[in-house]
């Protein structure tokens, strides 16, 4: 009997033993080399010739000394094709800077947010001159210069049909008398009144003494539209919120939560892969506003040296939080989780983050 209690309690610990592996995370059980997938994304993934730095792989690199793990990282070209990968369950984790977002969520799991961000939006600079002086000389403006040229050549042609017989000497010929009416009416209408030209008949009169009167109205109406259309332009160039996007022609990156966004909002948008492709179709006029994570924006903008070329508008559009990712049901999260919230207490991550900010 002995032999047998001894033999129950050997399996006994045998079964336990294999049941607390099998609690373990999957990448875990076996110092299995974890796989964690990357793209660059500057200032957070930078490839460089000795392996990637950032303040991503700092964050992965902190959290690592705990969790004491082997690990390769595997790089995509792209972030539609690192977030396939997360997807279909390639890497075991990505440390990138990836916004939590809803649809992400159906697709994968996240850690808690190691950053918080926003959405902004990058335009060229303008000289306010130059601005001024576009919105002035614009087709509204023309039009209206149009109009009113074909009003004052109206009044100048009536006049002269009267004074044609009468007044030779101011208003005889034809087309020398039309360009002498069109003078007197231009004139007229400005209140200027050099009074080398003057209608003598009762029909001039009555013409020039209606001319005076409508020139008051049309002149106060014509400054009043110009100011108008150049405060209604000016306001329209102006972004308070995601639906003023819809009157710009604007470019983000694929699949980034920025498309989302604007997807969202139903706002047609251009795409390239990548931050650089999409500042460079900004600054060569292929798009007017590029929208995209902030942090990245500005640091894109100062490593290639645009900050005279280009500004980020003090207005975003959404907070935006960066986690790690991980495949659906990954037991590997629940590992991670706790170490990263840890080092974000750290007075290290603290005064990381105050210098990259």
């Amino acid at each position: 009997m002995p032999a047998v209690r001894h033999i129950l309690f050997f399996l006994f610990t045998i079964v336990c033993s294999f049941q607390s592996i099998a609690q373990e995370p999957d990448s875990l059980q076996t110092n299995k080399k974890l796989i964690i997938g990357v793209t660059e994304t500057p200032p957070f993934v930078e490839k460089r010739p000795n392996g990637f730095s950032g303040l991503s792989i700092t964050s992965w690199k902190m959290v690592n000394e705990q969790l004491q793990a082997t690990y390769e990282f595997k790089e995509y070209k792209n972030l539609e094709s690192l977030l396939n990968a997360i997807e279909k369950g390639e890497v075991d984790l990505s440390v990138n800077p990836i916004t939590v977002t809803d649809n992400r969520m159906k697709r994968m799991e996240f850690s808690q947010p190691y950053f918080i961000s926003h959405t902004s939006v990058v335009k060229k600079k303008e000289s306010t001159f130059l601005k001024h002086l576009k919105n002035f000389f614009s087709w509204d403006f023309f039009s209206v210069i149009g109009l009113l040229l074909f009003v004052i050549l109206i009044f100048g042609i009536l006049v002269w049909a009267f004074e044609r017989e009468k007044n030779k000497e101011e208003f005889g010929g034809n087309i020398r008398g039309i360009m002498q009416g069109f003078w007197w009416s231009a004139v007229t209408m400005t209140t200027v009144g050099y009074g080398d030209k003057a209608p003598k008949t009762t029909g001039g009169r009555v013409v020039g003494l209606i001319w005076m009167f409508m020139a008051v109205i049309i002149i106060s109406s014509f400054t009043a539209g110009i100011a108008s259309s150049l405060t209604v332009k000016s306001i329209n160039e102006e972004i308070r919120n995601i639906q003023d996007l819809e009157r710009f022609d604007v470019t983000t990156v694929k699949s980034s939560s920025s498309q989302e966004l604007l997807d969202l909002y139903n706002i047609e948008n251009n795409l390239v892969s990548n931050g650089f492709e999409g500042l460079d179709a900004v600054r060569n006029d292929k798009t007017t506003l590029f929208v995209y994570d902030e942090p990245i924006l500005k640091f894109e903008i100062e490593r290639l040296d645009l900050s005279n070329d280009l500004e980020i508008l003090g207005q975003s559009l959404k907070k935006d939080y960066y986690s790690y990712a991980f495949p659906k049901d990954s037991r590997l999260l629940k590992k991670i989780d706790p170490i990263l919230v840890r080092t974000l207490k750290s007075m290290e991550w603290a005064n990381l983050i105050k210098d990259y900010n």
